[in-house]
């Protein structure tokens, strides 16, 4: 059985290291949304995950898919793609857009994990600047996306999606350069997939990547100003 948490949003997770095996990472379940709880949940690297009408699941896997800036990787096609032009990058000026992008069922799924719960909760992230969201434009439109959470020297991603080719990869690519600029440490991809790791994300023990988060949050940070904008 796994513990069932206190409304109390300041109640305590468990140790992370008492993530279950299987199914890999799950740790807690109930609580609530807040921005308290949900805070404080990342920066013990938990995260919420679970489907409509379930109750609210906590999870903390091992191992743990990260991607250092500095080392996303652009392959040959990426690359003419992305010198072709046309991509505008902006910053924090369509979140509510990119996350209902991100929760709408993908071909071959009729449900997602970004409940209406998630969404309002993370919204609310994103007023108290918290949460962010990159953006990618073609000819003024919306094409791809990115959003997550930035604490400490972390930005923890959350979703990413793309309406065209390559979209959510320049988003990635560009978001990257900026968070190397910023000095972040890292960016937590949570759980691996042949996409990340194909653009440079690798996977790391959990005590590794504790000791990163430990380091990363106790680092020296200020504001970042995510409201910018890019053109290629």
């Amino acid at each position: 059985m796994i513990p069932y948490l206190s409304p109390d949003p300041e109640s305590p997770f468990p140790p992370v290291e008492q993530a279950l095996e299987y199914p890999e990472g799950l740790l807690a379940a109930g609580g609530d949304l807040s921005p308290a709880r949900l805070v404080n949940a990342y920066r013990q690297g938990i995260f919420p995950w679970y489907s409509e009408g379930q109750p609210i699941l906590w999870w903390s896997p091992a191992p743990r898919c990260v991607l250092y800036p500095q080392s996303v990787h652009i392959s040959r096609r990426l690359r003419r793609h992305y010198n072709q032009g046309g991509f505008s990058l902006t910053a924090d000026r369509a979140f509510e857009e990119v996350i209902e992008a991100c929760a709408a069922p993908r071909p071959g799924q009729d449900e997602t994990w970004i409940t209406g719960d998630m969404l309002e909760a993370y919204v609310r992230l994103h007023r108290l600047g918290i949460a962010h969201s990159v953006e990618t434009w073609v000819d003024g439109e919306l094409a791809g996306g990115i959003y997550g959470l930035a604490l400490g020297r972390v930005f923890f991603g959350e979703s990413m999606f793309s309406w065209q080719q390559d979209a959510s990869k320049v988003a990635l690519v560009a978001f990257c350069r900026q968070l190397q600029l910023w000095d972040f440490t890292v960016l937590d991809c949570q759980v691996s997939n042949p996409h990340l790791l194909s653009m440079g994300a690798v996977e790391v023990s959990r005590e590794t990547f504790q000791d990163l988060l430990k380091t990363a949050l106790e680092a020296e940070c200020w504001q970042q100003d995510f409201s910018c904008e890019s053109r290629w």
